[in-house]
């Protein structure tokens, strides 16, 4: 087989304008025998971390820690983008008519200077030459082209664009003066090739031309011998295979609005624009060997080294917190103020000096000393100081929202507003001495106030690093028949009919849904349109469709974002917010600490209905939603007839149902109810509402385990009460019992059967019989994958709680708020 590499090739990060995932051409590649690939997708770098992971890995979990394993044969993959270059400044963005905007120009990396160079042309072609498109210029190419080879590019290059204009000279020049401003590496290499490509367009389809694509191959042929610039044969590769042109045709159709059957829109001619061989690229190009045989030169002459943040180097990632003077370190500052908010929190069991007293010094001096000795201190106090300054400007800020609200430290410091302690919350369930990784504080604060928080994070670190994080919507499997229809005209009454097949699962594919619906089977037999239509799943399924910005995260960096990862900038009329092209999964290794602040409207009608409660003359004029008893009986009482519209977690008609049955009395009762209501451990709720009405017929797995799952009346709810029953049966340490609760939660045969034997060898030195821990790990190992975070489930019960309450207690005038930010009707609202 020929040795060639593609060195143009994009990927659906070239947003609806490629058929294909990164991971499909990195098998692809594989499969040919291919050593390297390139990834030059359309003015981004946002697959770009993607692409180096689907180079050397594959898609498949072999161990609950991971989520890859290596290829047999790794692709060597080479970092690039197909760059827009403005034909003038980047700043100038006149709208003249028929005037080129852009002309397209291909940039490999070749080594780590050129990665971060290709960094900041990517960012700054967003940040300031966006017109249309993320624009670069030639001032731009001339500060930070070192490290980087070039290729002339498709025909819409410039140097194609002035040949099939037929200005041959200045196409001459132009090719020339690229050369010169590319030069050559340090071992006489040229950093210039001009591009040759064969789509087989014959002469009038490129607009204006009376030039076929050989036609210009040749004038390109006559340049490099005139010039000594060096060919090289590229495929612009858009989809994976031959018979893949029709569905890309349509998912250029998605793209922009238009359907299959007009003719004035964008198509590409043919069926050529594939992955091809190295023996088709030979055959195609055999008058130019020399142009496939450069494709290996230039892949071997690039070898970016680009560095990987560990997780154990992260923490040294984010910026240096400020102390007050006075404090030796920021370990003593935390321990400072942790202390000072332990006593604020338990003064009463201060005063008392008990028992409960002395375990909760123990307790936060054991997490004190995790946090510090794995550098989290930063980390905590950043989190810290940002929550301070909402509560210190009247932001309201959620109880906790994930396992972070296990923390005493958290809770001391006034991040989260739920006591471990009292609800039994487990610290190793967020931060584990046995498996560090970052912490991962998800914060809800105010929608109304979310804003103010993030300009004073980025007034305090410095607005260059300080970002949003970008988000890739995909073609999800109903989109995929509902715009599929429309670009083939078929009816929206047609596809209606096949969108209500698909269940509304948010991980169902095509492939299983026609495998489980027969009535699809036999549509996708007879007729020829829906046959296309369910075909298109093949290349369109799960593809990246649009952008957007992650609804809470931010990023933080010790560095200014744009010498750690490529920046994107939304349109102005969008917010006009910079955010990384990378999305969430890649920031940490990039040097990057993510921050998690959801804005949540409960937060508001909770403080607008304070507010309205307060109103001067009001005998409640006192009145705050922290001093409400948490046992309140006309609360619950409402809540037990289901007139829960508009109350937080719990407005469903189908959770109202179950309030009805349940006849929740207690904030625990709240959070079990929610941590079941969702796919996986809904089945489970009968049995929860059963056993809590005969409470004197629960039973346990075994008497010990009556402790733990007492709260939950004999029903295993909880990812904690996982642990502790691996601690108490198997005499897991608890660390090792949140590694335990990981494995088993995957649902994979060979983990579970593996995590059997260990676990009952624990068990029978502790006494218990084979058969007994076999039972208790069965149970185990059935709930584990949909058991929930219980500090979690008890922070949002606590919420829940709060506005039930105001609901019942003070209906007038939680309704006028829920009026004005939900605009709901009186009536709706006393549903």
């Amino acid at each position: 087989m020929t040795e060639f590499v593609h060195l143009h090739v994009h990927s659906d990060y070239s947003l609806t304008d490629a058929a294909v995932s990164v991971q499909k051409l990195a098998d692809k590649a594989e499969e040919l025998g291919m050593t390297h690939l390139a990834l030059t997708d359309h003015g981004n770098m946002f697959g770009a971390m993607d692409f180096i992971s689907a180079c050397n890995e594959h898609m498949e979990e072999i161990d609950y820690e991971e989520q890859y394993i290596k290829r047999k044969n790794p692709i060597k993959p080479i970092i690039g983008c197909e760059v827009y270059v403005s034909p003038n400044s980047r700043f100038d963005k006149r709208n003249t008519e028929n005037e080129i905007k852009f002309y397209h120009l291909v940039l490999l990396v070749s080594n780590r200077e050129g990665y971060y160079n290709l960094v900041k042309l990517c960012s700054l072609a967003y940040t300031e030459g966006f017109y249309e498109k993320p624009r670069i210029d030639e001032e731009l190419l001339f500060k930070y082209h070192r490290g980087i080879i070039a290729l002339s590019g498709c025909t819409s290059g410039e140097i194609s664009r002035l040949i099939q204009a037929g200005i041959i000279e200045e196409a001459e020049k132009k090719a020339v003066h690229y050369r010169d401003l590319f030069g050559k590496d340090e071992n006489g290499n040229p950093n210039f090739y001009l591009e040759i490509q064969d789509h087989d367009i014959p002469t009038g389809e490129l607009k204006g031309c009376n030039l076929s694509q050989k036609d210009i191959n040749k004038i390109i042929a006559d340049i490099s011998k005139k010039t000594d610039i060096p060919m090289v044969a590229t495929n612009n590769v858009h989809y994976l295979n031959k018979d893949d042109y029709k569905a890309h045709d349509a998912l250029l159709c998605i793209g922009t609005g238009k359907v299959l059957t007009e003719e004035k829109r964008k198509k590409f001619y043919g069926d050529q624009f594939y992955f091809k061989t190295g023996d088709e690229m030979a055959a195609l190009f055999s008058e130019y060997p020399q142009a496939i045989s450069n494709t290996v030169l230039i892949a071997n002459r690039c070898n970016a080294d680009i560095p990987r943040i560990s997780i154990k180097e992260l923490p040294d990632c984010l910026p240096e917190f400020e102390i007050p003077s006075g404090y030796e370190s920021t370990d003593k500052y935390l321990r400072q103020i942790s202390a000072e908010g332990l006593e604020r929190r338990y003064e009463k069991e201060k005063a008392e000096n008990g028992i409960e007293w002395t375990e909760i010094q123990k307790r936060a001096e054991y997490e004190l000393n995790t946090i510090i000795n794995n550098k989290f201190t930063n980390y905590f106090l950043i989190i810290w100081d940002f929550i301070k300054y909402a509560r210190e400007h009247n932001i309201p800020v959620g109880p906790g929202r994930g396992s972070g609200a296990s923390s005493i430290i958290a809770y001391a410091l006034f991040i989260t507003d739920i006591n471990p302690i009292k609800y039994n919350l487990l610290f190793e369930r967020f931060l584990n001495p046995e498996r560090i990784c970052m912490p991962d504080f998800d914060i809800d604060i105010s929608n109304e106030g979310r804003e103010k928080v993030i300009n004073y994070i980025t007034q305090k670190y410095g607005k260059e690093r300080v970002g949003h994080i970008i988000l890739f919507g995909k073609l999800g499997t109903k989109a995929v028949i509902k715009e599929g229809a429309r670009v083939l005209g078929i009816t929206v009454q047609d596809s209606g009919n096949i969108t209500k097949l698909i269940p509304p699962n948010q991980n169902i594919t095509m492939d299983k849904t026609i495998n489980d619906e027969s009535k699809l089977q036999e549509m996708e037999k007879e007729a020829d349109p829906i046959y296309q239509l369910l075909g298109l799943r093949i290349n369109l399924e799960g593809l990246n469709r649009y952008l957007s910005l992650h609804a809470a995260g931010i990023v933080i960096g010790k560095k200014p974002l744009i010498e750690l990862v490529p920046l994107f900038k939304e349109r102005e009329e969008n917010g006009g917010n910079i955010a990384t092209q990378y999305s969430m999964n890649f920031l940490e290794q990039c040097g990057l600490v993510k921050i998690d602040l959801l804005g949540l409207k409960t937060l508001d009608i909770i403080k607008h209905s304070q507010e309205l409660i307060r109103m001067p003359g009001s005998k409640y004029s006192n009145f705050t939603i922290e001093d409400i008893p948490e046992d309140d009986k006309v609360t619950f009482k409402m809540l037990g007839e289901g007139k829960s519209l508009y109350v937080f977690q719990f407005g469903s008609e189908g959770m109202q149902d179950i309030l009805r049955q349940a006849k929740p009395a207690s904030i625990e009762d709240l959070a079990a109810l929610n941590a079941m209501y969702r796919p996986g451990s809904m089945q489970n709720i009968p049995r929860f509402i059963k056993a809590k009405k005969s409470r004197k017929k629960i039973s346990y797995p075994d008497p010990s385990l009556e402790g733990v799952l007492k709260e939950t009346y004999g029903i295993l709810v909880y990812q904690e009460q996982v642990m502790q029953i691996a601690c108490i049966i198997a005499g897991y340490s608890m660390n090792q019992a949140d590694l335990f609760r990981r494995a088993i939660s995957k649902m994979k045969i060979e983990i579970i059967e593996k995590k059997r034997m260990s676990f009952i060898e624990g068990a029978v030195k502790r006494g218990f019989s084979d058969k007994k821990a076999g039972e208790i790990y069965d149970i185990l190992a059935q709930f584990a994958p949909s058991s929930f975070c219980k500090s979690h489930a008890v922070a949002y019960a606590k919420l829940a709680y709060q506005s039930a309450y105001l609901k019942a207690n003070f209906p007038d005038q939680y309704k006028d708020i829920c009026y004005k930010i939900f605009v709901v009707s009186t009536e709706e609202y006393m549903v």
